[in-house]
This record gives structure tokens, C-alpha cells and sequence, in this order.
């Protein structure tokens, strides 16, 4: 397994790592646990180290799941958490919290499903602008003096607030979607400010929730209860848009003998050493293609035409609804 460093002198982790919120929320149509748990294990085997997951997916089951598929294989695992989203009894609604005493019952009912008594980086998922940062970052600064958490993320933040909590405590990373259709953290300054602090870029949603696997070519594709039929990009004119945009991708990736889904991920990849890829999957077969991106290297021809079909902003639609884009890059 190729390594890379969570930031400047930070933790190396798997090149890639695995994105486990499909195996239990949002994309669960179909999931079936023998095979969520069969894959988590399968990617220990070849070597995938870092596992992603929050206490809202479900909310709870994610995390729960993880802590009963690594028993007995904590060590082998960089595990990452998140919190700081509050679910309502609206699914197409959210809350945020950041304040301390929220974030040390957090990460105790994380610990205990987890089945852990510590994290290896602890995420604030959504920064919530009513609580100063340094608040924030001051109580993940205690946990870490505790022991419950060895390193301290963001998400989705601003590059001013990445300033701020670097000023606090060491950011080991940032999480942002990032994607050849999600190209905004290039124009807001986020991995500017990455590169300059020697913070690990983490990329989420790197497939574009799927899209760019070049496998949905209707909106019928998704059942009655998958998240994406809800989300702008999926939606109308958008989704045809985004998918002429796509069968493009897929022409280059045809030429090159790759599958859309590889090219797209060795596409982040190829975005600096500072940047690990998320993608999520819930079965063997996909991981294992997934990691294959690893070994597609793209010429200084194939990028640039690559990245002149998906320039920033020609994805039709906002990534999340109105609602979810309000808690983006505070």
C-alpha cells in the first residue's frame, strides 16, 4: 500500500482511505452488513489504514458497526471520527454544535461505540458560528491532553477559521469534498492554507457521490430513499448537464483502458502528496477497483484535458440544499 502523510509532520496513513458512511445511511439501499463488515475487513488486508465515519451516520449505527467489525484489529486501523452535526426529525435539516460541553459527550458516546478509548483524529464536522473556534479547538485540545483523541480535524471550514484553530492547537487535517466536480476548495483558499500550515487535505465525495463512476444514467437509478434524489446536482436539467460532463470523463478514461472511477480518483490524487481520497463503498468488488487508481498515473498531457471538461463551477446545481450549503466554510 503506497503511504501518505496527514500533513507536514504528521501521521502517515494508506493513500486512500475508506469512507463508511454508505454502509449505513444515505446510500443503504441494498447494504447488507455481512458485506459492509467482509469489506472493512478486506481493505485491512490490503493495507487501507484510514476508516472514516461520524456519529451521525445513522445517527450512531456507523460507528457502531465499525466497533464490532475491528475487534481485535484496532491496531492495525487509523480510525476517524466526527462531530458536531445534530440530526432533527427532518431528514432534509441540520443543526451544528461546537461548544465544549457538547463535544466532551460527544466523544465519549463515540469512544463506546466505537468499542475504542481513543480516537486517531476527531473531526468538528460542521464549524458552528455561534461558538469562537477557539473555544472548539480549545476542548479538542483538552481530549488530546486526556488521551481520547491524538489528533484534532475540521470540516469543511474556512480557510480564515483554519488560521484561527491552527493558532490554538495543530490541525492535523481538513476534510472538504473535493472532486473533479467539487473543485472549491482550489478557489476558496482552503488548500492554500493546507499547504502553508502543513496540514493533510482529506477528500471526500471524491466519485461525486457516485456520479463520476459513469454507472447513474437516470434519476430512477436511485431508490425512493436515497439521499442524491434530494440533491440539486441530481435533479431536472442539472443531472443531464453534470452527465454529458461525465460521458466526457468516461471517453478519456475509455482511451486510457481505466474505468471513469479510477481516472477520477487518480485524478485527486495527482493533486499534491499533501491529499488523501475517501471514497466510500459498502462492497469488495468496488474497493478493490478503487484502489487500483493507485497504480493510474496521468501525463502532463491527460490533466490538463482532463481538468478543461470539469473546470471549477461548471457542475449544474449546489453540492448540498439550501439548508446543508449555510453550514459550508464558516
Amino acid at each position: 500500500m503506497k503511504m501518505r502523510r496527514l500533513g507536514q509532520d504528521g501521521p502517515q496513513v494508506s493513500a486512500l482511505g475508506l469512507g463508511c458512511m454508505g454502509m449505513s445511511d444515505f446510500y443503504t439501499t441494498g447494504a447488507d452488513e455481512r458485506e459492509s463488515i467482509a469489506t472493512l475487513h478486506r481493505a485491512l488486508e490490503l493495507g487501507v489504514t484510514l476508516l472514516d465515519t461520524a456519529d451521525m451516520y445513522g445517527p450512531y449505527t456507523n460507528e457502531e458497526l465499525l466497533g464490532r467489525s475491528l475487534k481485535g484489529k484496532r491496531a492495525q486501523v487509523f480510525l476517524a471520527s466526527k462531530f458536531g452535526i445534530v440530526r432533527s426529525e427532518d431528514p432534509h435539516k441540520r443543526g451544528v454544535n461546537g461548544h465544549p460541553d457538547y463535544i466532551r459527550t460527544a466523544i465519549d458516546g463515540s469512544l463506546q461505540r466505537l468499542s475504542t478509548d481513543y480516537l486517531d483524529l476527531y473531526y468538528q464536522h460542521r464549524i458552528d458560528p455561534d461558538v469562537p473556534i477557539e473555544e472548539t479547538i480549545g476542548a479538542l485540545a483538552d481530549l488530546v491532553r486526556a488521551g481520547k483523541i491524538k489528533h484534532i480535524g475540521l470540516s469543511e471550514a474556512s480557510a480564515a477559521t483554519i488560521e484561527r484553530a491552527q493558532a490554538v492547537h495543530p490541525i492535523t487535517a481538513v476534510q472538504s469534498e473535493y472532486s473533479l466536480w467539487t473543485r472549491d476548495p482550489e478557489q476558496n483558499g482552503v488548500l492554500e492554507v493546507c499547504r502553508r500550515l502543513g496540514i493533510g487535505f482529506v477528500a471526500y465525495s471524491p466519485l461525486g457521490r457516485g456520479f463520476l463512476t459513469g454507472a447513474i444514467r437516470r434519476p430512477n437509478d436511485f431508490a425512493e430513499d436515497d439521499y442524491r434524489r434530494f440533491s440539486p446536482r441530481f435533479q431536472g436539467d442539472n443531472f443531464q448537464k453534470n452527465l454529458e460532463l461525465v460521458d466526457k470523463v468516461k471517453q478519456i478514461a475509455d482511451s486510457k483502458g481505466v474505468a471513469p472511477s479510477q481516472l477520477a480518483l487518480a485524478w485527486v490524487l495527482a493533486q499534491g502528496e499533501e491529499i488523501v481520497p475517501i471514497p466510500g463503498t459498502k462492497q469488495r468488488h468496488y474497493l478493490e477497483k478503487n484502489l487500483d487508481a493507485l497504480e493510474i498515473t496521468l501525463t502532463t498531457e491527460e490533466l490538463p484535458v482532463i481538468e478543461s471538461i470539469f473546470p471549477y463551477g461548471i457542475a449544474a446545481g449546489q453540492r448540498y440544499n439550501e439548508d446543508s450549503m449555510r453550514h459550508l466554510n464558516h
